[in-house]
């Protein structure tokens, strides 16, 4: 029996991507399939970064093509490819940004700092580029969660190199000021900070920039939906009553404006005493659940009220950098590839193969 590219595909299908629930061949992930004789070779392109599931993808291809009778050799190759992709009608995408994802919050105190930058150390870890820009400029913590210290180098005086910390690029207005000088700015001065920071910044080729929003539904988050280009927000909640109340406004407010919902973090569902074991549900149970079956949003992940998330943060060695093989670290990294598979499933910007139409007086 001779092996042809229908066979191939046919038992690709079989196999399902496990961050997008599709087979790889509906996923348009099986690429460049190349049949010579008996041997076989293929690519599995990922449109998420899965630095942690390519190699047993590959060996799930390869054990089911083994299968096939006659065929001989097998080649496959998995890796991810991060593109571009559309944001609200009308914004340019920033240059050395492919996609931006906001973080944001209802009300303060739900813990959206501390998802925020564990999601982009989880992008990281599973082989994105990431950058990190503190928008909560009354209260930036980005600086002290990252363990960066020191002010913005400039090599033009006029933009900024951003700081490193564990790997990703990050921005924050707490790097410019003392931190125990407060903000005391009005609204047009906060937007116009933002706006600078994101835009005045040298980021360099960044997959995904990380936007850590102040809670609610101010200057900051108009500005970020009319100005900015965001590929997708994502909504942290508590699973308490008050905070789903504040969340859902949230939500409403990015739907408004047509900034698309990735989806939903509910944070402290749960306590586990650390002494007996018992676990307690403090603030509720199932409120981020219900919230996203009421809004047909995904529930990204649901994450412990756990005392070592907060020491790490406070640390500067957040929980995926602590201890990146611990259970809290895999579900921060489960939501940042269905966060990044959310995102490949949005339509790709396709502005920078248009031409661009100068008009000169002559």
């Amino acid at each position: 029996m001779s092996i042809t590219v229908e066979n191939i595909q046919n038992a690709l299908r079989e196999l399902i991507d496990p961050v997008t629930g599709l087979n790889f061949v509906d996923g348009k992930s099986a690429r460049n399939i190349k049949i010579d004789g008996a041997d076989v070779a293929l690519e599995i392109v990922l449109g998420y970064p899965g630095k942690s599931l390519t190699e047993s993808i590959r060996r799930q291809v390869i054990d089911r093509l083994k299968q096939l009778p006659g065929i001989g050799n097998i080649s496959a190759n998995v890796y991810s490819k991060i593109v571009s992709h559309s944001a609200q009608r009308g914004v340019k995408l920033v240059p050395g940004i492919k996609n931006i994802i906001a973080v944001a919050s209802g009300k303060g105190g739900v813990g959206k700092s501390t998802t925020a930058v564990n999601l982009a150390l989880a992008l990281a870890a599973e082989g994105a580029s990431v950058g990190m820009l503190d928008a909560d400029i009354y209260g930036p913590s980005q600086p002290m969660m990252l363990g960066i210290t020191g002010r913005p180098a400039s090599k033009d005086g006029k933009t900024m190199e951003p700081l490193e910390g564990h790997g990703i690029q990050a921005m924050s207005v707490g790097f410019l000021i003392d931190p125990e000088t407060p903000m005391v700015w009005r609204g047009p001065m906060v937007t116009q900070a933002l706006e600078q920071l994101l835009n005045e910044t040298n980021w360099n080729d960044l997959d995904y920039l990380v936007v850590d929003l102040p809670p609610g539904t101010g200057d900051i988050q108009l500005t970020l939906a009319q100005k900015v280009p965001v590929t997708g927000a994502v909504i942290v909640t508590t699973p308490q009553d008050i905070a789903l109340l504040d969340a859902r406004k949230g939500l409403k407010m990015f739907e408004k404006v047509g900034v698309p919902i990735i989806g939903i973090v509910e944070n402290m569902a749960m306590h586990v005493c650390s002494n007996c074991g018992h676990m307690e549900h403090i603030f509720g149970t199932g409120g981020g659940d219900r919230m996203a079956k009421d809004y047909d949003i995904e529930l990204l992940g649901s994450l412990p009220l756990d005392i070592k998330i907060r020491e790490m943060a406070d640390s500067g060695k957040p929980t995926v950098v602590s201890d990146p093989d611990g259970p809290i670290a895999a579900i921060y990294k489960d939501i940042a590839r269905k966060c990044a598979a959310k995102i490949a499933k949005q339509s790709q910007d396709r502005s920078s193969v248009f031409p661009k139409i100068v008009i000169q007086n002559t």
